[in-house]
């Protein structure tokens, strides 16, 4: 039965047996994630669990994303674990909190919108380079804790408990919606090893997650300009991955869903969260697209999946870890699969041949980047870069003039094209000063003077037009460009009333 909840600004339909389910799921899958992110960064599982608690339930209440997930993860594990292991936990935990502001300040500051110039190939590459690092990370599970592979029945035991995990998940959907298909098999994979008695490692083999509620805790360092110096770098890191990756998950939740988040009101609940982690003896985090993705894909829509999973974690931090980590591994190690084959953009394949090349290249270096650094935000900037120097050299070449003299044998120059950095040397080259009329039209009401280049560019061909004593127009230029035109008065003529004004979109 469907119901309606009411939280912050937000009028949800909410069907409460899917949320609660949902966010059960989800609440299981956290506890191994959030233990492995812990164990990558060099400090307790209690720290990962503690994190993935706060973020998720903050977030949750006052993001901009309902239905996404946050809590601890590896992106900020990765950066996180040189500074733990040369200064302690202490500076992690203050790192986290000036992450927290720098990330509520960005939001404030309505920086989200920036994300609007991630183009659509760097999206596709992050997704896939994502999705074979969830895959790859669990294979770690078909080995032993010193390293070497399963062999013989233990193995074989494995290997099928995660594919039946794989088949419940994978078919039970086609066959009824009443359950999720992820909890249903992990519920399903515990029951059997439970009954049969079958010898798996289980959550418990690899840490305890027994504890108390988070402790309130000030960061125990000296507060002086050193401490700062110390950990601004990689709180700056932290606080950049942290929110690249939270803004792209809630682009791709937004796409699942067909719905439109917040990314500034995001961000600002990102920079809660982790201040919030920080204090409260946790390692932060970000948004989490594997568990955003088994949420979504349960069908979960509202905020109460994320607060039902953070609270769950929470009860099997303080009553429920003996219980849960008999939870097999197998079961998780099926579902984060299934993640990862449902997260990788496999369409993406497909249009090799009809996406143009540069798009192509973008894309599989986001990917490559991605999967053999391990740093999303260094992945993210590389494509962001290099898709705006193809559009850049694509727009450079889009520059032209149509040329006519009229009936008073005035020449007009009708410019179509952005005029910038990269098209001033073909927009020079479009003029034959010496042997044009004396008197000369340049008409930009097709272009658009966009940087200090083209003004340099529209400059020098006053100049030199001035200097063989030809009389040169400048028509519809937008207020901004003619401000910064220099001689103005003497050698530019402006229709005012024709001309455009240009203005920059603003989120309200």
């Amino acid at each position: 039965m469907k119901k309606y909840l009411n939280l912050f600004d937000f009028s949800q339909k909410v069907n409460y047996r899917t949320e609660i389910l949902s966010g059960l799921t989800v609440a299981l899958a956290l506890v191994p994630e959030a233990i492995a992110f812990a164990f990558i960064a060099g400090l307790s599982p209690l720290t990962g669990l503690y994190a993935a608690f706060v973020m998720g339930l903050v977030t949750s209440i006052l993001g901009g994303r309902p239905g996404m997930i946050s809590g601890a993860t590896g992106a900020v594990a990765v950066v996180i674990v040189s500074l733990a292991k040369q200064y302690g936990v202490e500076y992690v935990f203050a790192t986290v909190v000036l992450a927290g502001i720098l990330q509520m300040t960005a939001g404030l500051l309505r920086l989200g919108k920036l994300m609007r110039l991630v183009p659509h190939p760097v999206i596709f590459g992050f997704v896939n380079g994502l999705a074979v690092i969830i895959f790859m990370s669990q294979m770690s599970q078909f080995k032993t804790t010193d390293g070497e592979w399963l062999t013989g029945s233990t193995l074989f035991i494995f290997l099928g408990l995660v594919l039946l995990t794989m088949v419940v998940i994978w078919g039970l959907p086609k066959l009824t919606k009443a359950i999720p298909a992820s909890l249903a098999a992990i519920l399903l994979v515990f029951g059997i090893v439970f009954f049969l008695g079958l010898d798996t490692r289980t959550i418990g083999d690899i840490a305890s997650i027994e504890g108390t509620f988070p402790p309130f805790h000030i960061p125990d360092l000296p507060f002086t300009l050193e401490t700062l110096q110390i950990i601004f770098p990689y709180a700056a890191i932290v606080a950049g991955v942290g929110l690249i990756e939270s803004l792209l998950t809630l682009n791709i939740v937004d796409e699942i869903t067909e719905t439109r988040g917040r990314g500034n009101k995001e961000a600002v609940a990102q920079g809660t969260a982790n201040i919030l982690s920080g204090l409260f003896s946790g390692m932060g985090g970000c948004a989490m697209i594997g568990q955003s993705l088994i949420n979504t894909s349960n069908g979960a829509r509202a905020r109460l999946s994320g607060i039902v999973a953070a609270l769950m974690l929470l009860v099997f931090i303080m009553f429920g870890s003996s219980l849960i980590e008999k939870v097999p591994m197998a079961a998780l190690t099926g579902l984060m699969i299934m993640v990862a084959l449902g997260t990788f953009e496999w369409a993406s394949l497909k249009t090799f041949r009809r996406m143009p090349k540069s798009d192509v290249l973008v894309m599989v270096l986001v990917t490559l980047v991605t999967v053999f650094l391990h740093n999303l935000a260094l992945a993210v900037l590389v494509g962001v870069i290099i898709s705006a120097l193809v559009f850049a050299w694509d727009n450079a070449k889009r520059i032209r003039a149509r040329k006519y003299i009229d009936e008073e044998g005035v020449k007009h120059y009708e410019i179509y094209g952005p005029l910038f950095f990269g098209s001033t040397t073909l927009f020079a080259e479009k003029f034959d000063v010496l042997n044009d009329p004396d008197e000369v039209v340049i008409d930009f009401a097709e272009s658009r003077l966009v940087d200090m280049s083209a003004i340099e560019a529209v400059n020098k061909i006053t100049e030199r037009y001035n200097k063989v004593g030809k009389k040169l127009h400048l028509k519809h230029l937008s207020r901004d460009c003619r401000r910064l035109l220099a001689n103005a008065d003497d050698i530019i003529e402006v229709n005012v009333l024709e001309d455009p004004t240009y203005k920059v979109v603003v989120d309200k």
